[in-house]
């Protein structure tokens, strides 16, 4: 089969050819229709990572085919289309992921490959209403920005939420669910196209991050917010506080901007604010977010899409960070 892989870190990703895997015990075998990458990919490209494995083939979402089952699966899976949950082994506290929580793509071969062979557990059936480059931009940034959003910060019909850094994978996701709830939502960016983007998706409106006093222009547009959802820390997440409602909820899934050094505790305890970190989600979280993009019919933005022989061109598109939405690799026909 015809694979992506990463031979060192720091070097282009490269089309190899390797042999097909096979499914064992309570596993499948998925043809890969399509896959979708993420940051993760690149920072493990770039050694930006823990516990990195190389050679490797990289790639935590995808959408396919169910080509072959193992011992002990349903045969009603075979050929049916599928889209996976890339993680794993999340443990028994639904409040934080344990230590054998694994996310498909390091250190088990990723989805950027012809098949990719997961436990059964981690299907479910691709939603209709969309082609396998949509499904294939759903699972990770979709499931983090869903649990996030409800399961975190516990987002309420009407309420007003700040989404920063509009344009990327989960950010995009943030912006959809928080709409198809009927929230007003807002948006930052350092990008004013992307601004407009988050418009014509139905935003209310936003301001750039790169501008003097982008939160007093924000608070002058936009008032308060309930929730909000933040991929970057930093310094400008002080200013997340003062933008926060009574009782606001802060969702911080990323830290793209470096460490948050000065939060004004008084501020944090007289407006009961929460501040809550969330990485991925369980395996309820997916089902939950799969039901929910079924349920509101929602499609995911596609950036751009490559077959997998310019994969290498993928990563550097992802590294620029001039996308919005996702970018996927066309595998299979």
């Amino acid at each position: 089969m015809k694979a992506v892989s990463l031979e060192d870190i720091g070097q282009p990703v490269k089309v190899i050819d390797k042999d097909k895997p096979s499914a064992g015990k309570g596993e499948v075998l998925v043809q890969v229709k399509a896959a979708a990458l993420n940051h993760r990919d690149v920072w493990i490209q770039h050694g930006q990572y823990a516990s990195i494995k190389v050679p490797a083939i990289p790639g935590s979402d995808g959408a396919g085919v169910v080509a072959e089952l193992g011992e002990g699966v349903e045969e009603s899976w075979l050929g049916k289309e599928v889209i996976i949950d890339p993680s794993s082994d999340w443990g028994d506290n639904p409040r934080a992921q344990g230590k054998e929580f694994n996310i498909l793509g390091m250190p088990q071969a990723g989805t950027f490959a012809e098949y990719v062979k997961v436990r059964a557990d981690q299907l479910h059936e691709k939603p209709d209403h969309l082609s396998f480059e949509e499904a294939a931009a759903i699972p990770l940034g979709g499931v983090t920005a869903y649990r996030a959003l409800f399961t975190q910060c516990q987002l309420q019909q009407g309420e007003r939420v700040l989404v920063t850094g509009a344009g990327g994978g989960v950010a995009q996701f943030a912006v959809q669910f928080a709409l198809a709830t009927g929230a007003q939502v807002w948006v930052t960016s350092g990008s004013e196209e992307k601004i407009e983007k988050a418009r014509d998706l139905g935003a209310k409106g936003g301001v750039n991050y790169k501008t003097e006093n982008w939160a007093n222009e924000l608070r002058n547009k936009a008032g308060g917010f309930d929730v909000m959802i933040d991929s970057a820390g930093g310094e400008g997440f002080a200013q997340l506080i003062k933008l926060a409602n009574p009782g606001g909820r802060i969702g911080i899934y990323g830290r793209t901007a470096g460490t948050i050094r000065e939060l004004n505790p008084s501020e944090i305890f007289w407006k009961q604010i929460s501040i809550i970190g969330s990485t991925m989600g369980t395996a309820i979280d997916f089902a939950s977010m799969v039901k929910f993009i079924n349920e509101k019919k929602i499609k995911p933005i596609v950036d751009k899409v490559l077959p997998l022989k310019e994969a290498e061109q993928a990563f550097r598109h992802m590294d620029e960070s001039k996308q919005f939405g996702k970018i996927v690799l066309k595998v299979s026909e």
